[in-house]
């Protein structure tokens, strides 16, 4: 039986259970504040992020622990070319396909839902006071989880006084807010498939994601209005439109006059038609399909994922199973990503769930940054549980050392040595209670002070962000999955806390690896095996809406789902991800680099806001374009007397002394990550031009749009490239 450490005990359990420990750990954390703070002071800053040795180390008297794998291998015998299949230690004797008994549909849920927590807040939103140059917002206002099952029967039966039926699809075309998941609760009481579109999508992505499922509905926000009627004459499937808050009347009139047939109703007008007359739910089949998804578009036009009401439901059995015994009806989880990315959705889904309160803002609001008299969402809800997306996390953790520097070279030294003590001392195994007071609390506070677990999706999350916010805000918890998963195929339970790992699978989803042998990613490789990762199961899409050439190319007829992700079994029998099979590429040594996984690392650099890594078959080191981080590369060219001061961002991208220096920090951070020669960068170009999803270089999603970015900043490119080619001749 392996011996492992006890979980982490409070500073209270500690007194009481071993005294001497917490007089040794009192003892501790200032002598080693006082030895980390002068060692900072004469050596500068230390490594922070090596991993500690524990050889010192022994378990608590009579504490004795067994970890078990965090999957289980299945089937028979060894397959060639792949590893055998791996499910949940928890379920590896069959899938879960219910969050319950009887849980077959999404309708189930919520009437559930209301039956176990009817008092119980489900969801709360803030209401926009005043938008100036900042933003005034009202104190959460909440449903409860009968008021909630309410109101989307009212939007249900106004559906249906419409005329919409079964065989009719829907749009949903708006921000993260209530009224987005009450609509697609609406639709499927009525056995209505909804097709999804980002609030931030342009002309072109909102008409095909109309046209495509030739819509007859949309739900949409006033203030997108203007896009849709941007679109509206060239959308003929539509015959409704529905929108909440206050519209521009110049608008509405616009799209009236465009297309006089259609009917334009505001959501309030739609709940009280639903008032008139109850209908019937037309409870839908689980095979019966209740979302068209689309993708974010990183690689094209969006594609459009069928999801069944089986896989939605599925998909919330595996996370709920996972993460019950960590979780409670007394958690609340802030919701501002967009719900039209299958991350948030399947979050705020499971939620629902399991009682769980959930508070709706967005990024503008989410700090204090654009707000006046009044603290940001984040503050005001006070979460216990918050999903986000890398950039999020890098913004946070970027945010903190912004502020832990302008508070001088005293607090910041004593705040990186608190964070290297706590790293590596006996802290990590008894909480580290009185750090947190002394040091972190003020941190945990920017996030309402309740955060007991951070979740992360989307992309890969660099180990250094990781383990900073882990040590200084809360853990965070890095999850797998695709839209073609349905959410979620695997996360990193509490359990196996650990980093650059994608943690457990789901009890709904299978996984194997296949080799992939033209990059050396192989099954038999030890001591681990790697290869392409494909999943199978009750919550995996059956494929794509027209588009029976890409469900051909992507899924088998036995069922798995080719992701091309490359990804490798851990011997704890946890999954890491490599990259995405088309991210790797060939250099001129004929060594292959991984650019999603440098680009998780390099973008961790606080000079950095963004960065896109490229390289080709003619070069031995891959270079980067770097979007800058205006306000810290301001701040570093200040401290290090490089150019006059009061330059404009602009100006600074194009001095070649700037570009040293954001070389040089790039450089260091990728040592410092221990990478190996030739995926260190060789050069880069520099913009101060944002990232958008309007402007096309990052999709709705915040990924990278390779393409755009490429052929945006091609002259650039090229001539590094020549250059590159030129000097390794």
């Amino acid at each position: 039986m392996s011996k492992l450490y006890p979980l982490p005990l409070s500073p209270a359990q500690a007194f009481f259970e071993c005294p001497p420990l917490l007089a040794l750990t009192i003892g501790s954390v200032f002598g080693s504040l006082a030895y980390w703070a002068s060692k900072l002071a004469t050596d500068g800053d230390p490594s922070l992020f090596e991993e500690p040795s524990f050889s010192h180390l022994v378990p608590l008297k009579g504490v004795e622990m067994a970890l078990q794998p965090a999957s289980v291998e299945i089937g028979d015998g060894n397959p060639q070319g792949e590893t055998r299949i791996r499910r949940s230690f928890i379920s590896p004797d069959k899938l879960v396909t219910e969050p319950l008994p009887g849980m077959r549909v999404l309708p189930d849920l919520l009437i559930q839902s209301a039956k176990d927590f009817p008092t119980t807040n489900a969801v709360g939103w803030l209401k926009e006071d005043k938008i100036w140059e900042f933003y005034e917002m009202s104190d959460y206002k909440y449903w409860t989880y009968t008021q909630l099952l309410e109101e989307v029967s009212k939007m249900s039966n106004g559906l249906a006084e419409l005329g919409l039926t079964k065989e009719t699809r829907f749009n949903i075309y708006s921000a993260t807010k209530p009224s987005w998941q009450v609509m697609a609760h609406a639709c499927s009481r009525r056995s209505i498939t909804f097709a999804t579109a980002y609030d931030s999508l342009g002309v072109a992505g909102l008409e095909h994601s109309i046209n495509e499922p030739e819509a007859v509905g949309i739900f949409t926000n006033a203030n997108l209005l203007k896009t849709l009627a941007a679109i509206i004459s060239k959308a003929p499937t539509l015959k409704y439109v529905i929108y909440d808050e206050e519209a521009d009347e110049s608008i509405v009139k616009n799209i009236r006059d465009a297309r006089p047939d259609i009917r334009i109703i505001t959501y309030d007008e739609l709940r009280q038609l639903g008032e008139t007359k109850a209908h019937e739910i037309i409870k839908p089949d689980p095979s019966d399909i209740a979302c068209i998804m689309y993708t974010s578009g990183s690689t094209g036009a969006p594609k459009g994922v069928l999801l069944s009401h089986l896989n939605l439901v599925s998909s919330v059995a595996g996370v709920r199973t996972l993460l019950y015994e960590f979780m409670s009806e007394n958690e609340s989880v802030i919701a501002y990503l967009p719900l039209a990315h299958i991350l948030e959705f399947i979050v705020e889904l499971t939620s629902l769930s399991m009682g769980v309160k959930i508070g709706y803002g967005s990024i503008k609001t989410l700090t204090e940054t654009s707000m006046r008299n009044c603290s940001g969402d984040i503050k005001t809800f006070k979460p216990s549980v918050m999903i986000g997306v890398p950039a999020v996390w890098e913004l946070i953790r970027k945010g903190i050392l912004a502020k832990v520097k302008a508070g001088g070279k005293l607090k910041q030294s004593i705040f990186n040595a608190a964070l290297a003590v706590k790293k590596s001392s006996l802290l990590n195994r008894i909480g580290g209670g009185l750090m947190d007071t002394v040091v972190f609390n003020q941190v945990r506070e920017q996030t309402g002070g309740n955060l007991r677990y951070a979740i992360s999706g989307g992309a890969a999350l660099s180990k250094e962000t990781q383990e900073f916010l882990s040590k200084a805000l809360v853990s965070v918890l890095q999850g797998y999955g695709l839209t073609e998963s349905c959410g979620m195929c695997a996360i990193l339970s509490p359990t196996y806390m650990q980093y650059e790992c994608v943690g457990v699978p789901v009890p709904s989803t299978e996984i194997k690896l296949v080799d992939a042998p033209e990059t050396g990613y192989l099954s038999t490789n030890q001591p681990n095996p790697q290869g392409e990762v494909w999943i199978r199961g009750p919550s995996v899409s059956r494929g794509y809406f027209k588009r029976d050439d890409i469900t051909k190319e992507s899924m088998t007829e036995d069922g798995w789902f080719k992701t091309g992700d490359i990804a490798q079994w851990n011997q704890d029998g946890t999954l890491s991800i490599i990259d995405r099979k088309k991210n790797l590429v060939k250099l001129a040594g004929g060594e292959y680099i991984a650019l999603e996984k440098l680009e998780s690392i390099y973008k961790s650099c606080s000079l950095v806001a963004n960065l896109c890594v490229h390289a080709d078959a003619s070069a031995n080191r891959p270079m980067a374009i770097v979007f800058v981080h205006e306000k810290n590369l301001a701040v570093a060219c200040e401290e290090l007397k490089i150019g006059e001061s009061g330059r404009s961002i602009s100006q600074m991208c194009h001095d070649e002394e700037v570009e040293k220096l954001v070389l040089k920090e790039l450089l260091l951070t990728g040592r410092k990550a221990g990478f190996k020669p030739l995926e260190l960068l060789q050069s880069i170009v520099l913009t101060d031009e944002e990232w958008t999803p309007q402007n096309g270089l990052v999709t709705a999603a915040q990924k990278l749009n390779r393409k755009m970015i490429l052929d945006h900043y091609a002259e650039a490119v090229k001539v590094i490239l020549t250059l590159s080619s030129a000097f390794s001749n």
